[in-house]
């Protein structure tokens, strides 16, 4: 079998169905994220969509604000757009974390998105709630289904909070691509990687569980778009383009889906290595 982490930055995405785009930067990556907001927004519209649904993530960071500039720039109100988010942290009993948290995924969207933008102009923004887990599913099946869902991906391979399988633990392949809407333990990898991107490397301080949308939902949209910018997806951006299909890397299930495309910067495409700084 092929090492797929000895695969050359220039083969990324040779021989799969996924279009794989590199940007220069974050900033390059914030735009092109904003703009593919907009465009697919756009496009949904012209195609006849009443309301047009995106399930989104939170991480990357700084498209939220990017896109409602270009709004305001181009005159362009998204009040017939459903943006869903991904997923939201909870607290240890069992609820959503405040929206005034500094880690809430709620609060984030509400400072960079809502509160951009004027009355009856921004999107409906929603949350899973832990409490009504069907919600979700309803609100996508009253508007006819997810026009595109956005995403980042984890270092052990995630897509919103649908984490791999523990040390031992055995999913059926098929089984996992249909877990829905759910209340999911945090790794430790999801932990620890967050911990140094959002509390200095304070590990307690990230909370243990979280409510995410499920991978039904997310590879039930007609188009998957996903965004990376860490160094440290030099990894599984391999992993999850040219490996097996496999709950240990749940981003490899963008594989099987019949639309997707991948924006990552020049730094993601690089080789892993080892090295003592």
């Amino acid at each position: 079998m092929t090492d797929v982490l000895a695969i050359p930055p220039e083969a990324l995405g040779r021989g799969t169905r996924i279009a794989v785009r590199v940007v220069p930067d974050m900033p390059a990556l914030t735009l092109a994220f904003a703009e593919a907001l907009l465009a697919e927004y756009r496009a949904a519209k012209a195609a006849g969509r009443g309301t047009v649904v995106f399930i989104i993530p939170v991480g990357p960071v700084g498209q939220y604000d990017v896109l409602a500039r270009l709004c305001a720039e181009q005159d362009v109100s998204l009040a017939d757009l459903l943006m869903i988010g991904m997923d939201e942290y909870l607290t240890p009993a069992g609820d959503r974390i405040p929206e005034t948290d500094p880690l809430s995924f709620r609060g984030h969207m509400r400072r960079h998105m809502t509160a951009l933008m004027p009355a009856g102009r921004a999107p409906r923004i929603v949350f899973p709630d832990p409490h009504a887990l069907d919600e979700i599913p309803r609100l996508i099946a009253r508007h006819g289904g997810v026009d595109v869902a956005f995403g980042g991906v984890g270092i052990a391979g995630h897509i919103a909070f649908n984490e791999p399988p523990e040390p031992g633990e055995i999913v059926d392949v098929e089984a996992f691509a249909q877990r829905p809407t759910r209340v999911q333990r945090l790794t430790r990898e999801t932990r620890t990687i967050n911990s140094v991107t959002a509390t200095r490397g304070a590990i307690d301080l990230i909370p243990e569980y979280a409510v995410t949308v499920g991978m039904q939902e997310i590879l039930g949209a007609r188009k998957l778009r996903l965004f990376l910018n860490r160094i440290w997806q030099t990894a599984i951006v391999r992993k999850m383009l040219h490996g097996p299909v496999t709950p240990t890397v749940p981003a490899s299930y963008a594989q099987r889906h019949p639309d997707c495309a991948l924006v990552v910067t020049e730094e993601v495409t690089r080789m892993p290595g080892a090295t003592l700084a």
